[in-house]
């Protein structure tokens, strides 16, 4: 019968919260989202698992300042579980986490029916549990899972300790043992696990044994006064209470050393009263604990950040706001004094509910150290547990008033009813960040961080304009953020108004304390607020004549904290800038010194040894770059790119392999089929190459070298019928291509017969470059196949004036003199007739190939409220090919022993005439 009950209320809560949560399947990664899930690389595949446990929430190592010190490896695992399932697919992590908040309510249900007398009135705590606003940030964010994963093993730990009880009253160990288990579990899923044992000390003394305040205390004084032993039923409690204790001690020396007991580095935009002066921060923090019993007594104004200026300072004893404290602790105070006193069911279940509301928010309420907040509605998904708990009970006897009963059921429907419909309405706001952040500011306009959070999202959308109108609100209302005018800088940037974007960086460097050489200042600045020193670096140095004044800023950065790997990253792509490669290799090594897993630095030091010119050890770059990241999409192509241009055959299977693997990961990227066609050329493939070329065209139109290469393929090849429409499409877009020219004038004239084409083409690269030898020589070639002996000659002797030292020009004039000697002797005109002789000479024709550019990449860092500046900037013009092959250099002999053998047959015919 019981198990038949239990199974209709878990499926009526189970209906509950899908009904109430399943709206949040659409939603978005939004806020705290991004950087635990987006920017976290612990989740990717790629990384070892051990790097869990040695990183943060966030997948910053524990070891750094930087670091949130938040470690959460279990719920990280199943982030990179979702990970592995479904990528980035955000629904997949919502639903998850909607069924672990289905979970913890039935756990809840359970620990209410232990706790109330009356079925229905546990299943009305765990019903206003399951659908309460204020859960809607640990349910529908992400993030927070870390609270449904640690409630879970925290109720999980408390149901198991009750089973720690004997019938004779004998300790049983085995479930005090897997308590433990279990409270380490919901530690390393959110630090507020541990709390789960003082609520288990607690359950233990006022509980299972049943003592109240005065009998403990007379207990303790008769004890003292050795007029008395203990029980050993007492005994047995005492010693249980002391594992558990000890359990305790031993958790927070861990979590202790894994943080390296330094406390995490937080700002006065974090938490304005943890760096206020006494009273104001005592004041204030007391202040919070109302606020925060409010949110659970009347959820109406949600905020999904309640940083900087959301709750301005309580700075006075007289301010008016303390008369709350004074009521929250009134409050609180009576209900402790009548529940210790008394040993009553009903007592017991407030001294629970107490238990259940103060002991988890203790690490969040700022009494005993500062967090990195004001008020966070997720925190309070446990202790509002004991407040559903407080309310049933109250409901539990309302409900048996004869007068009251009909009464207190139709306002707990009322309150079921709104609250379902709240939370589901609320789940909205989560859909994206712009929905978030702007229902945000509809409760406070007081807070900076809200607008620039609306603006960051407009940025992401391109929107700068309606973007830069929220950040400048931001620094209206908040005009010491440092963040807020950096978050200017960048808009006015990105809309083209240098003057006015260094202008704001200026205004947010002058906010940064002064600097005193050698001293670090991870306690006084967000490590985020000294990129503005990158930011304002960045964009001055875009000026060639500020370079050195852009390298003084990343030194200063640099001086203000020795760590910071960004202003490595970009000063060493400054130095390559000002051709200080050397320079720039020592900051990558540094760089690297404090990530040495980072694939980008490893592939911006390959770039720095290719200016080096150190193909070798570059190589052995990109090659380590790769092993930490196979995809490295750069490092594939520029490495593939480096062993193409060594013009070693052994390098080319492997060259081809990671071609092929960027084209994967770059299928629109024509450059990456034109290099496997060039690979190919190379290999005298020439019908692979061909369709790697075709590709890269089909993709590209107008692809300058692909186009080139291809029709120089086909000449190759003995296919020039083919090259001349590929040579068109190229003159389309290039109508200025040497090169296209000249190949397209050799098949006219040589093939095709046309001296007419072929002219046009040379007379065209004359216009452009009078002073273009192997032009003028070709123009040269076509007047004597026309017979225009007298303007060959004259062109000739112009050829050689430009090149005196090609030896045959020189012969060819002596040919063509010699000509216009014979056929006067012969008493034969000079003047132009058709047909004609083609002259010898491997100089006119073509060079088989162009060269192109490196693509290059300085890889950076990026912050939420700073410098967006994680781009890898990449030249997709030309790729670097090798230089003449010795498949061309024959082809080349071949055409020099033909034009040698055709002048031979002209210059007979003429004898003849």
């Amino acid at each position: 019968m019981m198990a038949a009950a239990m199974w209709k209320e878990t499926c009526l809560i189970a209906a509950l919260v899908l009904g109430c949560y399943w709206n949040s399947l659409s939603c978005g990664f939004v806020f705290d989202d991004v950087s635990a899930i987006l920017d976290n690389k612990d989740l990717r595949p790629s990384t070892p698992l051990r790097n869990l446990f040695l990183n943060d929430f966030w997948g910053t190592p524990m070891s750094e300042e930087r670091s949130h010190k938040s470690y959460r490896p279990l719920t990280v695992l199943t982030f990179r579980l979702n990970y592995a399932l479904s990528e980035l697919h955000a629904a997949s992590y919502h639903l998850l986490n909607v069924l672990l908040h289905m979970v913890v309510c039935v756990l809840f249900l359970q620990i209410s029916h232990l706790l109330l007398l009356h079925r229905s009135c546990s299943l009305v705590a765990a019903l206003l549990f399951a659908v309460h606003p204020i859960h809607t940030e640990a349910v529908t964010g992400v993030v927070g899972r870390a609270e449904l994963l640690s409630s879970i093993f925290l109720l999980a730990a408390f149901l198991t300790y009750t089973k720690s009880k004997g019938p004779d009253h004998s300790v049983v160990w085995t479930p005090i043992a897997v308590t433990v288990l279990l409270v380490a579990a919901a530690t390393l899923c959110k630090e507020q696990g541990i709390t789960v044992i003082g609520i288990c000390c607690i359950y233990e003394v006022f509980v299972a044994q049943g003592f109240t305040l005065p009998m403990l205390t007379d207990a303790i004084l008769q004890l003292l006064r050795g007029k008395d032993s203990l029980p050993y039923s007492v005994l047995q409690t005492l010693l249980k209470l002391i594992v558990l204790i000890i359990t305790t001690l031993l958790l927070v020396i861990i979590r202790v050393q894994v943080i390296q007991s330094q406390l995490p580095v937080f700002t006065r935009f974090d938490n304005p009263a943890a760096v206020s002066q006494s009273p104001t921060r005592q004041l204030t923090f007391n202040y919070l604990l109302p606020v925060n019993a409010w949110l659970l007594l009347h959820p109406s104004e949600l905020c999904c950040d309640w940083t900087m200026g959301t709750i301005p300072l309580v700075e006075s004893m007289l301010d008016v706001r303390n008369l709350a404290t004074a009521t929250f602790y009134l409050l609180l105070g009576l209900l402790a004094f009548h529940s210790l006193r008394s040993s009553s069911r009903s007592s017991k279940i407030v001294i629970m509910a107490l238990a259940w509301i103060a002991l988890p928010f203790i690490p969040a309420s700022n009494l005993f150290f500062p967090v990195g907040f004001v008020v966070a509605e997720r925190v309070l998904y446990i202790p509002s547990m004991g407040f559903c708990i407080l309310v049933a009970h109250g409901f539990e006897i309302l409900s048996h008033s004869r007068n009251l009963k009909k009464v207190s059921w139709f306002f707990m429907a009322a309150i079921l009813t709104v609250h379902s419909v709240k939370t589901f309405n609320r789940n909205w706001d989560w859909e994206s960040e712009y929905t978030l952040f702007t229902s945000a500011l509809k409760v406070n306009k007081n807070n900076a961080k809200l607008w620039n959070n609306v603006g960051h999202a407009l940025e992401n959308q391109n929107h700068y304009e309606k973007a830069l109108k929220y950040f400048l609100q931001a620094t209206r209302v908040q005009p010491d953020d440092i963040g807020a005018h950096m978050n200017v800088g960048r808009t006015y940037k990105n809309l083209n108004r240098t003057r006015e974007a260094e202008e704001a960086y200026l205004t947010a460097k002058s906010l940064m304390p002064q600097i005193i050489p050698g001293k670090k200042y991870a306690t006084r600045v967000a490590p985020n607020h000294l990129n503005v020193y990158i930011n304002l670096a960045n964009l001055i140095r875009v000026n060639d004549s500020r370079l050195e004044e852009a390298d003084q800023l990343y030194r200063q950065a640099i001086s203000m904290r020795p760590d910071f790997k960004q202003a490595y990253i970009s000063r060493g792509e400054l130095l390559l800038k000002m051709n200080k490669p050397s320079e720039a290799r020592e900051a990558y090594l540094r760089a690297l010194e404090l990530d040495g897993t980072n694939a980008d630095l490893w592939y911006n030091l390959a770039i720095v040894h290719i200016e080096m010119k150190d193909p070798a050890e570059a190589l052995k770059n990109f090659n380590q770059a790769l092993e930490l990241n196979p995809k490295h999409k750069l490092a594939l192509f520029n490495s593939a790119l480096l062993m193409q241009e060594s013009g070693e055959p052994r390098f080319r299977p492997e060259a081809n392999r990671r071609f092929l693997s960027y084209v994967e990961e770059e299928p629109e990227d024509a450059n990456g089929y034109f290099n496997l066609g060039m690979l190919a050329m190379d290999e005298n493939k020439n019908e692979v190459a061909e369709k790697w070329m075709k590709k890269a065209i089909a993709l590209q139109a107008g692809f300058r070298s692909a186009l080139f290469n291809l029709a120089l393929l086909y000449s190759q090849a003995r296919r020039e019928v083919e090259a001349l429409p590929v040579l068109d499409e190229l003159l389309h877009h290039h109508p200025e291509h040497v090169k296209g020219l000249i190949l397209k004038g050799d098949i006219l004239m040589n093939h095709k017969k046309d001296t007419r084409g072929a002219r046009e083409c040379f007379e065209k690269i004359l216009q452009m470059d009078p002073t273009n030898v192997q032009g003028k020589h070709n123009l040269c070639v076509v007047y004597f196949e026309e017979r225009d002996l007298l303007r060959a000659e004259k062109c000739l002797e112009e050829t050689l004036m430009l090149a005196p030292h090609e030896e045959y020009v020189r012969r060819h004039l002596n040919i063509v003199r010699g000509k216009m000697a014979a056929m006067s002797a012969a008493g034969h005109g000079l003047a132009p007739t058709t047909g004609g002789a083609s002259l010898p000479g491997d100089e006119s024709t073509l060079p088989v190939s162009e060269k192109n550019t490196w693509k290059s990449s300085m890889a950076k860092s990026s912050t939420k409220t700073g410098e967006q500046s994680k781009n890898l900037e990449s030249s997709q013009s030309e790729k670097r090919t090798k230089s003449k092959p010795s498949k061309e250099m024959k082809d080349i002999e071949k055409k020099r022993a033909a034009a040698l053998k055709r002048l031979e047959e002209i210059e007979r015919i003429l004898s003849g005439d």
